[in-house]
């Protein structure tokens, strides 16, 4: 089994209680550990997978707890940094469909420096970059650019999710795109929702995007489609796998709960660079990942919502 390094911010997500249709509406908040990296790590390690998150929290007791709660979940936390900058924080409002109202107040996370240590542990093991804050830049972009070259030079698999948000890029999609083309262009596994996918590519058309990102250089793309499924493209072969029937009441943590679901079956692989060639294994495990994020909208909150083996087994 390898393990997957996951890079990327970790975050208090601020979730209104009694929600409304929007962050005007909501009055009281429950505190939730987030960040969609962070949210992958902790959905690896509760399949049984082996994972460590690559981030920064501040030296306060958000931070302590965001901490806590990784580590109680199973993820290594020994290369989370600490800075002095208070942990980064978000709000989010859920509608009636369990649709999001994001608002962020960056904070630690963007403090992320480069440890040329790591880049040993890499080998034989996998990366998960999720995209969320990590494009801002400052120290966190630096330290991120300088992971995705450590990763390339150990020639293992790379996942890429942009995670983009569009509170923190208003009127600046056009350089998230741009930013986003090194990472998606030597990625084995890019996942993107269809709104990222056609941001991405500037084709409406779902096959066209595709198409158009794998000429970019993806190997594999996966496109969530809610609960539609899930479009997989390799350069060969493309299908649409059906989701899981459910009623969602919060989506919030759902596509990180399928990545996390996928690379864990990845993990298990002896060649997982070669997955691309291997269409209909690749079709099973998105399956699987499907029940992993449907499962996920049945329940408030991202982390405490992912399931383990036995609930995608049953």
């Amino acid at each position: 089994m390898k393990k997957v390094f996951c890079v990327g911010e970790l975050l208090i997500d601020f979730v209104a209680e009694k929600q409304g249709s929007d962050l005007s509406k909501a009055i009281e908040f429950t505190k939730k550990a987030g960040g969609a990296p962070a949210n992958v790590s902790c959905a690896i390690a509760k399949l049984g997978g082996q994972s460590a998150f690559v981030g920064c929290v501040g030296h306060d007791p958000f931070g302590r707890f965001l901490i806590n709660v990784l580590k109680d979940n199973g993820v290594d936390c020994s290369l989370v940094q600490r800075s002095d900058t208070f942990t980064t924080l978000a709000f989010v409002s859920l509608a009636e469909d369990g649709e999001r109202d994001f608002v962020f107040s960056r904070g630690a996370d963007m403090e992320l420096q480069y440890d040329p240590e790591i880049k040993k542990e890499f080998k034989g093991n996998m990366i998960h970059f999720g995209a969320a804050t990590a494009l801002l830049g400052g120290l966190l972009e630096k330290a991120y650019g300088h992971y995705y070259f450590d990763a390339l030079t150990q020639d293992i698999f790379i996942s890429f999710d942009p995670n983009y948000r569009g509170d923190l890029w208003k009127n600046k999609a056009d350089k998230f795109v741009k930013k986003c083309l090194p990472y998606i262009e030597k990625a084995h596994l890019c996942k993107f929702s269809l709104e990222e996918a056609q941001l991405i590519s500037g084709k409406n058309k779902l096959e066209k995007a595709c198409e158009l990102i794998h000429e970019m250089g993806a190997r594999i793309i996966a496109v969530t489609l809610g609960s539609e499924g899930t479009f997989i493209s390799t350069p060969e072969k493309t299908a649409t796998i059906p989701s899981v029937p459910v009623t969602p009441v919060d989506t919030t943590g759902a596509g990180d709960a399928f990545i996390g679901c996928l690379l864990y079956q990845i993990s298990q692989l002896d060649k997982p660079t070669a997955l691309a060639e291997d269409f209909d294994s690749l079709k099973k495990m998105i399956a699987m990942a499907n029940k992993a994020g449907a499962i996920t909208t049945t329940n408030y909150g991202a982390i405490e919502s992912l399931p383990g083996l036995n609930a995608l087994n049953s």
